[in-house]
């Protein structure tokens, strides 16, 4: 419907929040928003941002992904 980049383009988003919901929400009964809020927080620090694969990262986790952009950022001795 929409062209890439549009701000009206949700597939991203959308995409996300299907993961968070099925490797996570589904998965636990929260007692509180207190404890939701935190076990989210550890979710996406701890396992989708250290340990999950992303495609559109050359399948590796954004921190190996980062660190090997500032390996090659700093090899290169800047511009």
């Amino acid at each position: 419907m929409s062209h890439k980049s549009s701000p009206w383009e949700n597939a991203g988003c959308e995409s996300w929040m299907k993961t968070l919901k099925y490797e996570e929400v589904y998965r636990q009964e929260y007692r509180n928003l207190a404890e939701a809020r935190a076990s989210l927080a550890c979710f996406i620090d701890k396992v989708y941002n250290q340990k999950r694969l992303h495609s559109a990262l050359g399948y590796r986790p954004p921190v190996e992904f980062e660190q090997a952009l500032a390996a090659s950022g700093s090899a290169g001795g800047g511009l």
